[in-house]
């Protein structure tokens, strides 16, 4: 198995480039706000949280895969994710999903984030509160555990809560005893912007969490890799089944 840590210095450079060189065409998307319609479905909503630069590369594509077997609507999260922290971001993903969950009957959401995208929705469910509204959550190339790739980065605030054992990455390690939210996390082998690639897991002992390993493929590639739709879809057929009528009634326990 090839071990990320090893890896040529120019990949390791590529990785760099990918967490950092975005910051002078960081996007400036309007989130979705109260006067905007909901793509039409009667489904599970989905929202989709984009990393550093990738909304128009990842995300309506993505969006064009998963769209299918009842679930929907689709909703893409426009963030500024080169705002002060990912706690902020957290905090505007988690204003989203009630609005989100208000225009669809309080249905019950699910959240798939990619890249840092999936940082910000584990931090909103596992640390704000928003395992009530969402039973799953579905990450792509995701560095949970940080990568040494931000070790070598600018010293931009949000940069630095990627480090390994910064003071987010380490809050995301307490204890989260009673989150009910699910975990799906799919991480590569050769994901040049996350290093090393056992980084991409999500390893918490009071979290549901079910790691898949997605060999050979790179972290652009990830997300877009035809048998990660395929599982996707499946996950998302799944829970269009088990939460779309009835939502869990998280209050009542």
């Amino acid at each position: 198995m090839v071990r990320l840590a090893r890896l040529p210095l120019d990949m390791a450079a590529e990785g760099v480039g990918q967490l950092t060189g975005v910051l002078a065409r960081a996007m400036h998307g309007r989130p979705t706000g109260p006067g905007d319609p909901l793509p039409a479905g009667a489904g599970i909503p989905v929202l989709l949280v984009h990393g550093l630069a990738d909304g128009a590369s990842v995300i309506p594509p993505l969006e064009r895969e998963l769209r299918g077997d009842g679930v929907g609507p689709f909703v893409p999260v426009a963030c500024n994710v080169f705002g002060p922290d990912i706690r902020t971001a957290a905090r505007a993903l988690g204003d989203q999903v009630e609005l989100v969950r208000a225009g669809s009957d309080g249905r019950a959401a699910v959240v798939i984030g990619y890249s840092l995208g999936g940082l910000i929705a584990r931090y909103y469910v596992q640390r704000l509160g928003g395992d009530t509204h969402v039973p799953l959550v579905i990450t792509l190339a995701t560095p949970h555990g940080g990568t040494a790739t931000a070790l070598l980065a600018p010293a931009h605030p949000l940069l630095r809560q990627l480090r390994p054992g910064s003071e987010l990455l380490t809050e995301l390690t307490e204890p989260a005893v009673g989150c009910r939210t699910r975990f799906v996390a799919f991480h590569s082998d050769l994901d040049e912007a996350v290093i090393p690639a056992a980084r991409g897991r999500i390893d918490h002992p009071d979290l549901e969490a079910r790691n898949v390993l997605v060999p050979g493929v790179g972290h652009l590639t990830l997300p877009l890799h035809r048998p990660v739709i395929d599982e996707m879809r499946a996950l998302l057929a799944a829970a269009q089944v088990a939460f779309a009528v009835c939502p869990p009634d998280h209050d009542s326990s």
